[in-house]
């Protein structure tokens, strides 16, 4: 199966003019630091499909990733406004980075579900390593080690009883 057949039902992303004009810049600047013709041409074709304002899904995971360094790194907001800021995390949240976030989100929401209506009894933060970082939770017979690192969040142990 070709690459692009495994994006054959996924449809286009759809950007407005916003966030075209939030990105390009991101796009020209990243080109300009990529000197290997291989490597600048997926990008490349990334940046006409923002200036087109649809990005076809087999672009997806690289919108993502330029997204993903223009929101963490404040650049999107310094250069373009909270307003930019808030459209580019929309169609962040569209591409499949996004929905992985999102998906490590609900399951730590149901995760923690068990605290519901139960009194704290400690709560304990630690590092893991360079980035990584562990909060600790418990709660009458609940505990629990959320784990937050560059990839997203989890649960690291949940014990119940």
């Amino acid at each position: 199966m070709s690459a692009d057949a495994n994006f054959a039902d996924e449809p286009a992303l759809a950007l407005d003019a916003t966030q075209r004009d939030a990105l390009l810049p991101q796009l020209d600047a990243f080109l300009g630091a990529v000197a290997d013709p291989a490597a600048r041409a997926p990008y490349a074709a990334l940046r006409a499909a923002v200036a087109d304002r649809e990005v076809p899904a087999q672009l997806a995971e690289r919108l993502g990733a330029i997204l993903e360094l223009a929101l963490t790194s404040g650049r999107a907001r310094a250069a373009h406004g909270p307003g930019a800021e808030l459209a580019l995390w929309s169609l962040f949240q569209k591409t499949p980075r996004g929905r992985e976030i999102a998906a490590s989100i609900g399951a730590l929401n149901a995760a923690l579900a068990p605290f519901a209506g139960r009194t704290l009894e400690a709560v304990a933060a630690a590092a893991r390593g360079p980035g990584a970082y562990a909060l600790t939770i418990r709660a009458e017979g609940v505990q629990a080690t959320i784990r937050f690192e560059p990839a997203g969040v989890r649960i690291e142990n949940l014990e119940i009883g």
